[in-house]
Protein backbone atom coordinates (compact mmCIF):
# COMPACT_ATOMS: atom_id res chain seq x y z
CA UNK A 1 0.00 0.00 0.00
CA UNK A 2 0.67 3.66 -0.24
CA UNK A 3 -0.15 4.88 2.92
CA UNK A 4 3.43 4.36 4.35
CA UNK A 5 5.15 5.83 1.07
CA UNK A 6 3.22 9.18 1.77
CA UNK A 7 3.11 8.88 5.50
CA UNK A 8 -0.55 8.25 6.03
CA UNK A 9 -2.00 6.73 9.30
CA UNK A 10 -5.03 5.34 6.98
CA UNK A 11 -6.65 5.35 3.61
CA UNK A 12 -7.92 9.63 3.29
CA UNK A 13 -10.04 8.35 0.00
CA UNK A 14 -12.29 5.38 1.30
CA UNK A 15 -15.56 4.44 -0.01
CA UNK A 16 -17.07 4.53 3.22
CA UNK A 17 -19.53 6.89 5.09
CA UNK A 18 -17.22 7.97 7.81
CA UNK A 19 -18.24 10.96 9.51
CA UNK A 20 -14.89 11.90 10.47
CA UNK A 21 -13.97 12.67 6.87
CA UNK A 22 -17.21 15.15 5.95
CA UNK A 23 -16.16 18.42 4.59
CA UNK A 24 -18.22 20.63 5.17
CA UNK A 25 -18.71 23.35 2.07
CA UNK A 26 -21.27 26.22 1.87
CA UNK A 27 -23.98 23.95 1.29
CA UNK A 28 -23.39 20.84 3.44
CA UNK A 29 -22.76 23.14 6.17
CA UNK A 30 -26.04 24.69 5.42
CA UNK A 31 -28.01 21.05 5.52
CA UNK A 32 -26.46 19.80 8.22
CA UNK A 33 -27.33 23.05 10.33
CA UNK A 34 -31.19 23.31 8.83
CA UNK A 35 -31.84 19.78 9.37
CA UNK A 36 -30.45 19.56 13.12
CA UNK A 37 -32.80 22.59 13.37
CA UNK A 38 -35.74 21.00 11.90
CA UNK A 39 -35.50 17.97 14.54
CA UNK A 40 -35.11 20.49 17.55
CA UNK A 41 -38.19 22.45 16.43
CA UNK A 42 -40.38 19.27 15.34
CA UNK A 43 -40.87 20.20 12.36
CA UNK A 44 -42.02 16.24 11.52
CA UNK A 45 -41.18 15.94 7.90
CA UNK A 46 -37.66 16.86 6.30
CA UNK A 47 -35.89 16.17 3.19
CA UNK A 48 -32.29 15.88 2.07
CA UNK A 49 -31.73 16.05 -1.93
CA UNK A 50 -28.86 16.04 -3.77
CA UNK A 51 -27.11 13.99 -6.94
CA UNK A 52 -25.31 10.67 -6.49
CA UNK A 53 -22.06 10.83 -4.58
CA UNK A 54 -22.39 14.10 -2.88
CA UNK A 55 -22.18 12.96 0.73
CA UNK A 56 -26.00 12.23 1.75
CA UNK A 57 -25.07 9.54 3.83
CA UNK A 58 -21.86 10.78 5.13
CA UNK A 59 -23.96 13.94 6.29
CA UNK A 60 -26.52 12.06 7.52
CA UNK A 61 -24.39 9.82 9.55
CA UNK A 62 -22.84 13.30 11.37
CA UNK A 63 -26.51 14.32 11.77
CA UNK A 64 -27.23 11.61 13.70
CA UNK A 65 -23.72 11.50 15.75
CA UNK A 66 -24.93 15.23 17.02
CA UNK A 67 -28.46 13.89 17.92
CA UNK A 68 -27.48 10.45 20.05
CA UNK A 69 -27.28 12.36 23.22
CA UNK A 70 -31.23 14.10 22.77
CA UNK A 71 -32.88 11.48 20.86
CA UNK A 72 -33.27 8.02 19.59
CA UNK A 73 -32.27 7.75 15.98
CA UNK A 74 -33.01 4.61 13.51
CA UNK A 75 -31.68 4.52 10.09
CA UNK A 76 -32.96 2.73 7.53
CA UNK A 77 -31.72 1.77 3.89
CA UNK A 78 -33.57 -1.12 2.74
CA UNK A 79 -35.81 1.62 0.50
CA UNK A 80 -37.23 -1.58 -1.87
CA UNK A 81 -40.01 -3.34 0.54
CA UNK A 82 -43.01 -3.94 1.15
CA UNK A 83 -44.90 -1.64 3.60
CA UNK A 84 -44.31 -4.74 5.85
CA UNK A 85 -41.09 -4.89 5.31
CA UNK A 86 -40.70 -1.22 5.86
CA UNK A 87 -42.47 -1.37 9.61
CA UNK A 88 -40.19 -4.92 9.93
CA UNK A 89 -37.02 -2.60 9.58
CA UNK A 90 -37.95 -0.14 11.86
CA UNK A 91 -38.97 -2.37 14.72
CA UNK A 92 -35.48 -4.56 14.36
CA UNK A 93 -33.42 -1.48 14.53
CA UNK A 94 -35.59 -1.07 17.96
CA UNK A 95 -34.86 -4.05 18.71
CA UNK A 96 -38.28 -5.08 19.25
CA UNK A 97 -40.50 -8.08 17.48
CA UNK A 98 -42.76 -7.73 14.76
CA UNK A 99 -45.48 -10.40 15.86
CA UNK A 100 -45.69 -12.00 12.79
CA UNK A 101 -45.42 -8.66 10.36
CA UNK A 102 -49.55 -7.97 11.27
CA UNK A 103 -49.25 -4.07 10.54
CA UNK A 104 -51.95 -3.41 13.22
CA UNK A 105 -49.58 -4.74 16.30
CA UNK A 106 -46.53 -3.81 14.47
CA UNK A 107 -48.10 0.17 14.98
CA UNK A 108 -48.90 -0.43 18.06
CA UNK A 109 -45.34 -1.47 19.34
CA UNK A 110 -44.22 1.06 17.64
CA UNK A 111 -46.45 3.77 19.88
CA UNK A 112 -45.38 2.64 22.85
CA UNK A 113 -41.74 2.97 21.95
CA UNK A 114 -42.54 6.76 20.62
CA UNK A 115 -44.55 7.58 24.25
CA UNK A 116 -41.73 5.86 26.01
CA UNK A 117 -39.35 8.48 24.20
CA UNK A 118 -41.75 11.25 24.63
CA UNK A 119 -42.09 10.85 28.15
CA UNK A 120 -38.28 10.49 28.39
CA UNK A 121 -37.52 14.09 27.50
CA UNK A 122 -35.88 12.30 24.01
CA UNK A 123 -37.00 12.71 20.48
CA UNK A 124 -37.66 9.84 18.05
CA UNK A 125 -35.71 10.57 14.39
CA UNK A 126 -36.14 8.12 11.46
CA UNK A 127 -33.69 8.63 8.72
CA UNK A 128 -34.52 6.87 5.44
CA UNK A 129 -31.93 6.71 2.69
CA UNK A 130 -32.38 6.07 -0.83
CA UNK A 131 -36.02 7.17 -0.52
CA UNK A 132 -36.20 7.88 -4.00
CA UNK A 133 -36.70 4.07 -4.63
CA UNK A 134 -39.77 4.14 -2.08
CA UNK A 135 -42.93 2.68 -3.88
CA UNK A 136 -46.42 4.44 -3.44
CA UNK A 137 -47.70 2.08 -0.61
CA UNK A 138 -44.61 2.24 1.04
CA UNK A 139 -44.36 6.24 1.13
CA UNK A 140 -48.16 6.37 2.37
CA UNK A 141 -46.94 4.41 5.51
CA UNK A 142 -44.55 6.54 6.06
CA UNK A 143 -47.24 9.67 5.88
CA UNK A 144 -49.34 7.87 8.30
CA UNK A 145 -46.06 7.53 10.83
CA UNK A 146 -45.89 11.38 11.13
CA UNK A 147 -49.90 10.80 12.70
CA UNK A 148 -48.28 10.03 16.01
CA UNK A 149 -48.34 13.00 17.66
CA UNK A 150 -49.56 14.60 20.91
CA UNK A 151 -51.78 17.73 20.55
CA UNK A 152 -48.52 20.05 21.04
CA UNK A 153 -45.67 17.89 19.57
CA UNK A 154 -45.05 15.33 16.98
CA UNK A 155 -43.49 12.02 18.45
CA UNK A 156 -41.81 11.17 15.41
CA UNK A 157 -39.09 13.46 13.30
CA UNK A 158 -38.37 11.52 9.49
CA UNK A 159 -35.67 12.47 7.31
CA UNK A 160 -36.41 11.68 3.48
CA UNK A 161 -32.99 11.57 1.81
CA UNK A 162 -32.23 10.54 -1.74
CA UNK A 163 -31.53 11.63 -5.30
CA UNK A 164 -33.67 13.57 -7.61
CA UNK A 165 -36.23 11.20 -8.84
CA UNK A 166 -37.50 11.84 -4.85
CA UNK A 167 -37.89 14.91 -5.38
CA UNK A 168 -39.69 14.28 -8.88
CA UNK A 169 -41.98 11.60 -6.68
CA UNK A 170 -43.17 14.33 -3.73
CA UNK A 171 -44.66 16.37 -6.64
CA UNK A 172 -46.46 14.19 -8.17
CA UNK A 173 -50.61 14.85 -7.69
CA UNK A 174 -50.80 11.36 -5.76
CA UNK A 175 -47.95 12.44 -2.96
CA UNK A 176 -49.97 15.85 -2.40
CA UNK A 177 -50.79 14.97 1.26
CA UNK A 178 -47.15 14.03 1.45
CA UNK A 179 -45.25 16.73 0.14
CA UNK A 180 -47.55 19.22 2.14
CA UNK A 181 -45.49 17.49 5.33
CA UNK A 182 -42.25 18.36 4.37
CA UNK A 183 -41.87 21.22 6.18
CA UNK A 184 -38.03 21.85 4.66
CA UNK A 185 -35.95 20.39 1.51
CA UNK A 186 -32.27 20.75 1.99
CA UNK A 187 -29.53 20.57 -0.87
CA UNK A 188 -25.97 19.40 -1.59
CA UNK A 189 -24.35 20.67 -4.60
CA UNK A 190 -21.09 20.54 -6.26
CA UNK A 191 -17.86 21.79 -5.11
CA UNK A 192 -16.73 24.52 -7.28
CA UNK A 193 -12.48 24.19 -7.53
CA UNK A 194 -11.13 26.09 -5.00
CA UNK A 195 -13.60 23.66 -3.05
CA UNK A 196 -12.39 20.91 -4.23
CA UNK A 197 -9.01 21.99 -3.12
CA UNK A 198 -9.55 22.08 0.58
CA UNK A 199 -11.70 18.98 0.56
CA UNK A 200 -8.35 16.88 -0.45
CA UNK A 201 -6.60 18.67 1.84
CA UNK A 202 -9.25 17.81 4.67
CA UNK A 203 -9.39 14.53 3.79
CA UNK A 204 -4.98 13.88 3.44
CA UNK A 205 -5.06 15.98 6.73
CA UNK A 206 -7.72 13.96 8.58
CA UNK A 207 -5.62 10.66 7.39
CA UNK A 208 -2.46 11.94 8.99
CA UNK A 209 -0.33 13.90 5.83
CA UNK A 210 1.11 16.91 6.73
CA UNK A 211 -0.06 19.45 4.27
CA UNK A 212 2.78 21.99 4.86
CA UNK A 213 4.15 20.75 1.26
CA UNK A 214 1.15 20.03 -0.77
CA UNK A 215 0.86 16.74 -2.17
CA UNK A 216 -1.03 17.54 -5.02
CA UNK A 217 0.31 19.69 -7.63
CA UNK A 218 -2.22 22.83 -8.50
CA UNK A 219 -2.55 21.88 -12.03
CA UNK A 220 -3.54 18.09 -10.90
CA UNK A 221 -6.02 19.52 -8.68
CA UNK A 222 -7.14 21.60 -11.53
CA UNK A 223 -7.71 18.55 -13.66
CA UNK A 224 -9.48 16.64 -10.59
CA UNK A 225 -11.68 19.62 -10.07
CA UNK A 226 -12.96 19.37 -14.06
CA UNK A 227 -13.38 16.05 -14.45
CA UNK A 228 -15.02 15.19 -10.75
CA UNK A 229 -17.61 17.76 -11.55
CA UNK A 230 -17.26 18.92 -8.07
CA UNK A 231 -18.62 15.27 -7.12
CA UNK A 232 -16.80 13.83 -3.62
CA UNK A 233 -17.17 10.58 -4.94
CA UNK A 234 -15.47 11.14 -8.18
CA UNK A 235 -12.77 12.91 -5.98
CA UNK A 236 -11.76 10.18 -3.75
CA UNK A 237 -11.87 7.27 -6.98
CA UNK A 238 -9.09 10.27 -8.77
CA UNK A 239 -7.09 10.52 -5.72
CA UNK A 240 -7.18 6.75 -4.46
CA UNK A 241 -6.26 6.12 -7.72
CA UNK A 242 -3.39 8.70 -8.08
CA UNK A 243 -2.00 7.66 -4.71
CA UNK A 244 -1.73 4.11 -5.71
CA UNK A 245 -0.50 5.12 -9.23
CA UNK A 246 2.71 7.72 -7.89
CA UNK A 247 3.46 5.25 -5.19
CA UNK A 248 3.84 2.54 -7.41
CA UNK A 249 6.24 5.25 -9.50
CA UNK A 250 8.14 6.17 -6.33
CA UNK A 251 6.67 9.80 -6.64
CA UNK A 252 6.09 12.12 -4.04
CA UNK A 253 4.40 14.85 -5.64
CA UNK A 254 0.95 13.77 -7.81
CA UNK A 255 1.31 15.45 -10.59
CA UNK A 256 -0.80 16.40 -13.68
CA UNK A 257 0.70 13.34 -15.83
CA UNK A 258 -0.27 10.99 -13.04
CA UNK A 259 -3.91 12.34 -13.07
CA UNK A 260 -3.91 12.03 -16.69
CA UNK A 261 -3.18 8.66 -16.35
CA UNK A 262 -5.56 7.54 -14.16
CA UNK A 263 -8.10 9.50 -16.29
CA UNK A 264 -7.60 7.22 -18.82
CA UNK A 265 -7.56 4.22 -16.32
CA UNK A 266 -11.07 4.61 -15.21
CA UNK A 267 -12.84 5.66 -18.87
CA UNK A 268 -15.28 3.09 -19.29
CA UNK A 269 -16.51 5.00 -22.40
CA UNK A 270 -13.58 3.43 -24.24
CA UNK A 271 -13.74 -0.31 -23.16
CA UNK A 272 -17.32 0.25 -24.54
CA UNK A 273 -16.02 1.20 -28.34
CA UNK A 274 -15.10 -2.24 -29.55
CA UNK A 275 -13.52 -5.35 -28.61
CA UNK A 276 -11.52 -5.53 -31.79
CA UNK A 277 -7.94 -5.69 -31.05
CA UNK A 278 -6.72 -2.21 -30.68
CA UNK A 279 -3.18 -2.00 -33.25
CA UNK A 280 -2.36 1.73 -31.62
CA UNK A 281 -2.08 0.23 -28.14
CA UNK A 282 1.50 1.18 -26.66
CA UNK A 283 3.10 -2.38 -25.58
CA UNK A 284 4.52 -0.27 -22.62
CA UNK A 285 4.83 -1.43 -18.45
CA UNK A 286 1.58 -0.66 -16.36
CA UNK A 287 3.05 2.20 -14.62
CA UNK A 288 4.81 3.66 -17.64
CA UNK A 289 3.46 7.40 -18.70
CA UNK A 290 3.85 7.83 -22.11
CA UNK A 291 2.26 11.23 -22.84
CA UNK A 292 1.83 14.37 -20.87
CA UNK A 293 -1.93 14.97 -20.93
CA UNK A 294 -3.39 12.10 -23.13
CA UNK A 295 -6.59 13.30 -22.50
CA UNK A 296 -6.36 16.59 -23.01
CA UNK A 297 -3.92 17.22 -26.21
CA UNK A 298 -6.11 14.73 -28.60
CA UNK A 299 -4.54 16.28 -31.73
CA UNK A 300 -1.09 14.17 -31.56
CA UNK A 301 -2.81 11.41 -31.05
CA UNK A 302 -4.64 11.16 -34.14
CA UNK A 303 -1.23 11.62 -35.63
CA UNK A 304 0.70 8.87 -33.86
CA UNK A 305 -2.33 6.97 -35.00
CA UNK A 306 -1.98 7.08 -38.45
CA UNK A 307 1.44 6.44 -37.69
CA UNK A 308 0.85 3.31 -36.06
CA UNK A 309 -1.90 1.81 -38.50
CA UNK A 310 0.46 2.03 -41.58
CA UNK A 311 3.80 0.39 -38.99
CA UNK A 312 0.89 -2.19 -38.17
CA UNK A 313 0.08 -2.63 -41.85
CA UNK A 314 3.56 -3.34 -43.30
CA UNK A 315 4.28 -5.73 -40.75
CA UNK A 316 0.98 -8.12 -41.14
CA UNK A 317 1.86 -7.84 -45.03
CA UNK A 318 5.37 -9.58 -43.81
CA UNK A 319 3.95 -12.09 -42.03
CA UNK A 320 1.42 -12.84 -44.80
CA UNK A 321 3.99 -13.12 -47.78
CA UNK A 322 4.69 -16.97 -47.34
CA UNK A 323 1.15 -17.48 -47.50
CA UNK A 324 0.53 -15.25 -50.86
CA UNK A 325 3.75 -16.62 -52.34
CA UNK A 326 2.72 -20.31 -51.79
CA UNK A 327 -1.19 -20.09 -52.86
CA UNK A 328 0.56 -18.39 -56.06
CA UNK A 329 1.51 -21.75 -56.91
CA UNK A 330 4.96 -21.32 -56.23
CA UNK A 331 5.79 -18.99 -59.03
CA UNK A 332 8.85 -17.00 -59.46
CA UNK A 333 9.93 -14.33 -61.12
CA UNK A 334 13.66 -14.21 -61.23
CA UNK A 335 15.25 -10.72 -60.57
CA UNK A 336 11.47 -8.98 -60.14
CA UNK A 337 11.07 -7.39 -56.37
CA UNK A 338 7.48 -7.04 -55.46
CA UNK A 339 6.54 -2.85 -54.67
CA UNK A 340 3.90 -2.98 -52.36
CA UNK A 341 0.94 -4.54 -54.38
CA UNK A 342 0.31 -8.16 -53.63
CA UNK A 343 1.75 -10.04 -56.15
CA UNK A 344 1.73 -7.16 -58.42
CA UNK A 345 5.46 -5.95 -59.28
CA UNK A 346 6.03 -3.62 -61.64
CA UNK A 347 8.80 -2.88 -64.26
CA UNK A 348 10.37 -0.13 -66.32
CA UNK A 349 10.70 -2.07 -69.86
CA UNK A 350 9.70 -5.18 -70.83
CA UNK A 351 11.39 -7.57 -73.94
CA UNK A 352 8.31 -8.98 -75.89
CA UNK A 353 9.91 -12.01 -78.34
CA UNK A 354 6.18 -13.40 -78.88
CA UNK A 355 4.56 -9.44 -80.07
CA UNK A 356 4.83 -9.11 -83.62
CA UNK A 357 7.42 -6.65 -85.32
CA UNK A 358 6.43 -3.38 -85.65
CA UNK A 359 8.21 -0.24 -87.26
CA UNK A 360 7.28 2.09 -84.24
CA UNK A 361 8.95 -0.54 -82.15
CA UNK A 362 12.91 0.18 -83.27
CA UNK A 363 14.30 0.32 -79.50
CA UNK A 364 15.80 -2.69 -77.60
CA UNK A 365 14.05 -3.07 -74.03
CA UNK A 366 16.24 -1.44 -71.67
CA UNK A 367 16.54 -2.58 -67.73
CA UNK A 368 15.77 -0.55 -65.04
CA UNK A 369 19.15 0.31 -63.13
CA UNK A 370 18.52 1.71 -59.51
CA UNK A 371 21.09 1.80 -57.33
CA UNK A 372 21.10 0.30 -54.33
CA UNK A 373 20.26 2.79 -51.93
CA UNK A 374 16.73 2.88 -53.42
CA UNK A 375 15.73 -0.51 -51.89
CA UNK A 376 16.74 0.64 -48.56
CA UNK A 377 14.91 3.42 -48.12
CA UNK A 378 10.91 1.82 -48.01
CA UNK A 379 10.27 3.74 -50.95
CA UNK A 380 7.73 1.28 -52.77
CA UNK A 381 7.88 3.39 -56.09
CA UNK A 382 11.59 3.33 -55.69
CA UNK A 383 12.20 -0.89 -55.94
CA UNK A 384 15.42 -2.50 -57.82
CA UNK A 385 13.15 -4.08 -60.68
CA UNK A 386 15.38 -6.22 -63.49
CA UNK A 387 14.04 -7.17 -66.54
CA UNK A 388 11.48 -9.99 -66.82
CA UNK A 389 12.37 -12.18 -69.85
CA UNK A 390 9.46 -13.81 -72.19
CA UNK A 391 10.27 -17.00 -71.20
CA UNK A 392 9.82 -16.88 -67.18
CA UNK A 393 6.47 -18.30 -67.36
CA UNK A 394 3.84 -18.19 -64.27
CA UNK A 395 4.64 -22.09 -62.89
CA UNK A 396 1.68 -24.54 -63.30
CA UNK A 397 -0.79 -22.35 -65.83
CA UNK A 398 -0.52 -25.24 -68.90
CA UNK A 399 0.37 -22.74 -71.41
CA UNK A 400 2.60 -19.90 -72.66
CA UNK A 401 2.11 -15.84 -72.03
CA UNK A 402 4.39 -12.96 -72.19
CA UNK A 403 4.22 -10.40 -69.64
CA UNK A 404 3.49 -6.56 -70.57
CA UNK A 405 3.54 -3.39 -68.39
CA UNK A 406 -0.03 -1.72 -67.86
CA UNK A 407 0.14 2.07 -69.18
CA UNK A 408 -1.90 4.68 -67.27
CA UNK A 409 -5.28 4.58 -68.15
CA UNK A 410 -5.20 1.12 -69.97
CA UNK A 411 -8.09 -1.47 -69.70
CA UNK A 412 -7.90 -4.67 -70.02
CA UNK A 413 -10.62 -4.56 -72.77
CA UNK A 414 -8.09 -2.67 -74.54
CA UNK A 415 -5.12 -4.66 -73.84
CA UNK A 416 -7.08 -8.13 -75.08
CA UNK A 417 -8.25 -5.88 -78.03
CA UNK A 418 -4.63 -4.34 -79.30
CA UNK A 419 -3.16 -8.23 -78.56
CA UNK A 420 -5.77 -10.39 -80.21
CA UNK A 421 -8.49 -8.33 -82.09
CA UNK A 422 -11.11 -9.40 -79.91
CA UNK A 423 -12.77 -9.63 -75.92
CA UNK A 424 -14.33 -12.23 -74.71
CA UNK A 425 -14.68 -14.55 -71.78
CA UNK A 426 -12.37 -17.17 -73.69
CA UNK A 427 -9.05 -15.04 -73.10
CA UNK A 428 -10.13 -13.19 -69.25
CA UNK A 429 -10.03 -16.44 -68.27
CA UNK A 430 -6.67 -17.44 -69.46
CA UNK A 431 -5.12 -14.23 -68.79
CA UNK A 432 -7.13 -14.70 -65.16
CA UNK A 433 -5.62 -17.89 -64.63
CA UNK A 434 -2.13 -16.55 -65.87
CA UNK A 435 -2.55 -14.09 -62.96
CA UNK A 436 -3.66 -15.42 -59.80
CA UNK A 437 -3.36 -11.45 -58.25
CA UNK A 438 -6.07 -10.36 -60.29
CA UNK A 439 -9.65 -11.06 -58.72
CA UNK A 440 -11.41 -8.08 -60.83
CA UNK A 441 -10.28 -6.72 -64.00
CA UNK A 442 -10.49 -3.40 -62.22
CA UNK A 443 -8.07 -3.96 -60.13
CA UNK A 444 -5.02 -3.42 -63.27
CA UNK A 445 -2.72 -0.39 -61.93
CA UNK A 446 -0.51 1.30 -63.95
CA UNK A 447 2.89 -0.09 -63.70
CA UNK A 448 1.72 -3.60 -62.81
CA UNK A 449 3.04 -6.35 -64.96
CA UNK A 450 0.30 -8.64 -66.41
CA UNK A 451 1.17 -12.12 -68.46
CA UNK A 452 -1.08 -12.70 -71.03
CA UNK A 453 -1.22 -16.01 -73.33
CA UNK A 454 1.05 -15.79 -76.18
CA UNK A 455 -0.87 -14.54 -79.73
CA UNK A 456 -0.09 -18.24 -81.13
CA UNK A 457 -2.17 -20.35 -78.48
CA UNK A 458 -5.02 -18.39 -79.13
CA UNK A 459 -7.43 -19.58 -81.14
CA UNK A 460 -9.29 -17.30 -83.93
CA UNK A 461 -12.27 -15.79 -82.91
CA UNK A 462 -14.88 -13.10 -83.96
CA UNK A 463 -13.11 -9.65 -83.91
CA UNK A 464 -14.60 -7.05 -81.28
CA UNK A 465 -15.65 -3.38 -82.56
CA UNK A 466 -13.67 -1.40 -80.15
CA UNK A 467 -16.32 1.18 -80.22
CA UNK A 468 -19.57 1.07 -77.98
CA UNK A 469 -18.15 -2.34 -75.96
CA UNK A 470 -16.77 -0.75 -72.92
CA UNK A 471 -19.44 -2.11 -70.85
CA UNK A 472 -18.81 -4.02 -67.71
CA UNK A 473 -16.42 -6.58 -67.97
CA UNK A 474 -17.23 -10.40 -66.91
CA UNK A 475 -16.06 -11.45 -63.65
CA UNK A 476 -12.65 -13.44 -62.72
CA UNK A 477 -14.59 -17.02 -62.66
CA UNK A 478 -14.59 -18.57 -59.73
CA UNK A 479 -13.16 -22.23 -60.81
CA UNK A 480 -10.89 -22.60 -63.88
Amino acid sequence: MFLDFYNLKEQPFGVTPDSSYLYLSPTHREALASLVCGVNSGRGFMALIAKPGMGKTTLLFRLLELLKESAKTVFLFQSQCTPQDFLRSLLADLKLDDDGGDLVRMHAKLNEVLLHEFQSGRRFVVVIDEAQNLGGPVLEVVRMLSNFETPSDKLIQIILAGQPQLAEKLVSPDLIQLRQRISMVCRLKPFIPTETKLYIEHRLGVAGYDNKAPLFTDRARAMIAKHSEGIPRNINNLCFNALALGGALGKKVIDHEIIAEVLGDLDLGSLLAGSAVDLNREETPRFTITQSVPLITAEPRRKHRAVKFALAGAFLFTLAWPIIDANRGGAKFPGVQLSGSLGTPSLASISDSDSPPSAEKTEPAKELAVSPANTSSGNAAQTDLALVHPSDQPAGTGQTSRPIQVAAGETLYQICVENYGRFDNEILAKIYALNPWLIHAEDLRPGQVLFIPSATNMPPGPRTEEKGTSGELPQKAEKL
